[in-house]
């Protein structure tokens, strides 16, 4: 379903309703910009309100594209050598940082790299920097909650077209539980100025 909204208005409201910066208004412009382009990912405002809701808070409320920053040894605790770094498939000397976390709902580890690299049909492995780039970064968001990629939950298990979301419950489309409160309460605020928007 291709949802037609007013995108200046939308981004105001928003900004409004949150107390936004000038360049987190840029990014949810931008975000806002592959939306309008996307006609398949969403089938209604709350799938979008709770999209929003999560780029949102996985970019600590910037609606940019994160890279994972730090010194090269705080990315040892995804060494090929340790739990973390075995669980996200990392097999080679620095994948840790090689496949740190990037993207509006950021990707970690040479498994994942490797996954979305075939869903995008992209190589992410040998460019993993590409996954910050806007286009891939809003795919990867985007196609992951759509398809249940990230996690094998998809938006239409909680979100449907009809009946009422389960923001809570949705949050296991891409992180089991984790502050699924607080994105399930953004999602809420952001459903109406939707709703207001949209034509």
């Amino acid at each position: 379903m291709l949802i037609h909204f007013d995108t200046e208005a939308l981004v105001r409201k928003i900004s409004e309703a949150f107390r936004m910066s000038p360049s987190s208004e840029a990014g949810l412009t931008a975000v806002l910009g592959r939306v309008r382009q996307d006609s398949f990912t969403f089938a209604s405002l709350p799938q979008l309100a709770y999209f929003l809701a999560t780029v949102k808070w996985e970019t600590g409320h910037t609606f940019r594209p994160m890279d994972e920053r730090g010194p090269v040894g705080y990315f040892s605790k995804y060494d090929t050598s340790t739990q973390a770094g075995i669980k996200i498939g990392n097999t080679q000397p620095g994948d840790g940082s090689r496949f740190k976390a990037r993207g509006y709902i950021p990707i970690t580890g040479r498994s994942n790299y490797a996954k979305f690299s075939k869903v995008l049909g992209v190589d992410l492995t040998e460019n993993p920097e590409r996954a910050c780039d806007e286009k891939a970064a809003y795919q990867i968001a985007a196609l992951g909650m759509h398809d249940g990629v990230f996690t094998g939950d998809k938006l239409d298990d909680y979100l449907h077209s009809a009946g009422t979301p389960n923001y809570v419950s949705a949050r296991r489309i891409v992180n089991g539980s984790d502050h699924a409160d607080d994105i399930a309460k953004i999602a809420r605020d952001i459903e109406p100025i939707l709703t207001a928007c949209c034509v």
